[in-house]
């Protein structure tokens, strides 16, 4: 039997900061237009996008829990 976390409710409505995404987007329009990421710039793109999908897994989740209850 799987282990049953709770999560805050609170959490599972947190997203990624207007400033947050628009960098997020700024990097991944740059890389689409062609341009070379900077190392750095790929590492902070890459874990942005973990945290992005992260959080949408986490309302995902959520959504069908509620649903169920």
């Amino acid at each position: 039997m799987p282990e049953v976390i709770e999560i805050p409710i609170e959490l599972t409505c947190f997203q990624l900061p207007l400033a947050v995404n628009t960098r997020l987007q700024l990097l991944l329009d740059r890389q689409d237009e062609g341009d070379i990421l900077s190392q750095s710039e790929r590492q902070e793109a890459e874990g942005l996008v973990e945290v992005a999908e992260f959080l949408s897994l986490l309302r995902l989740r959520s959504n069908r829990v509620m649903k169920q209850s």
